[in-house]
């Protein structure tokens, strides 16, 4: 069945328990979490470990998102990478999440069998004087392992403390964790490997100390630490804004705080858009749609024009250069 779809593709989001999750999502975003240490909402995801459905429109409700990327390939600009490239996530951080790194493409191919993992958070909320860790102090390899080996983590973690609305760029081989009291968006490479370096020895369910991975973790992790430089610029459309967060090879993401009516255009070969806060609707060639907080849906190829209005608060992304 192919088609030209004038439509959003609205996609079921796939919740995720965790050690370190909690409640927000069902108490700010009303989902139907799992159990009451609830960390993840996968919501636009063509990962196996969290495969999104498409719950609209009616033509292909109910397939995969991986299905309908391989097999409906004019609705995603017919591209050149087999797999859909992005994935987008709400995290809920009740507690610190361990200290971690992902590897690049190269090392992530080699070893594990797919892509690196680069990503990208938008504070969505944070608890007064809640803190991440990005980066770390060590300035050659042999100081990162020594400080490892010794259980140096104050001296070799960097913490910051974070707010709502601020966004960071976290490159493979950044030194990073979600701390206790942060609830972010997460725009990344759809890859699910992850290297703990630290986790504060905590145990599972089951009572075992969580696996780390510091051997790869060595191998990955950019030394010395480098903040990479942000591309923000801010555009004002009538009472709206839309904010460019970072343009990069994997991803482009912008901020933007609709207020009244906006008209908008394609600016890749197609779009995501999660709603963080608010209501509206949107219209593409005179149809409209109700849009609310949590949603999750596509902007096909085959749009090219969409009206937003109302209240709305949102988080959208386009494939960079390297996944076109």
């Amino acid at each position: 069945m192919r088609m030209i779809l004038n439509k959003p593709l609205f996609i079921e989001p796939v919740l995720q328990e965790k050690i370190w999750g909690g409640t927000k999502l069902r108490d700010i975003y009303h989902y139907d979490i799992p159990s009451e240490k609830t960390g993840e909402c996968w919501a636009i995801s063509a990962h196996e470990n969290g495969m999104g459905h498409v719950l609209a429109p009616k033509e292909f409700q109910g397939i995969s998102l991986a299905e309908l990327f391989s097999t409906q390939p004019e609705l995603f600009g017919n591209p050149q990478v087999k797999e859909f490239p992005l994935l987008t996530k709400i995290i809920d951080a009740a507690d610190d999440l361990s200290v971690q790194v992902h590897p690049d493409d190269a090392y992530g191919l080699t070893h594990e069998g797919e892509l690196g993992k680069t990503e990208c958070w938008y504070v969505i909320a944070a608890d007064p004087g809640a803190e991440i860790v990005f980066g770390h102090t060590a300035q050659t390899k042999e100081e990162f392992i020594e400080r490892i080996d010794k259980g140096e983590w104050d001296e070799l973690l960097q913490s910051v403390k974070v707010n709502a609305g601020d966004f960071f760029f976290v490159p493979s081989g950044t030194i990073h964790a979600i701390g206790a009291g942060v609830m972010i968006l997460e725009t990344q490479q759809s890859s699910d490997t992850t290297y703990r370096v630290y986790d504060y020895d905590r145990k599972d369910d089951q009572g075992n100390v969580r696996e780390l991975h510091i051997q790869q973790a060595i191998d990955v992790t950019t030394i010395p630490h480098h903040v990479p430089a942000l591309t923000e610029k801010t555009e004002k459309i009538g009472d709206s804004e839309i904010k460019t967060l970072i343009e990069s090879d994997y991803f482009n993401v912008f901020h933007g705080l609709i207020r009244n009516d906006v008209s908008l255009s394609q600016k890749n070969k197609y779009t995501l858009v999660s709603v963080l806060e608010g209501q509206g609707t949107i219209e593409i060639a005179g149809e409209e749609w109700p849009l609310t907080k949590g949603q999750h849906f596509i902007l096909p190829a085959t749009v090219k024009e969409w009206k937003l209005s109302g209240h709305l608060d949102i988080i959208s992304s386009t494939p960079g250069t390297k996944n076109n």
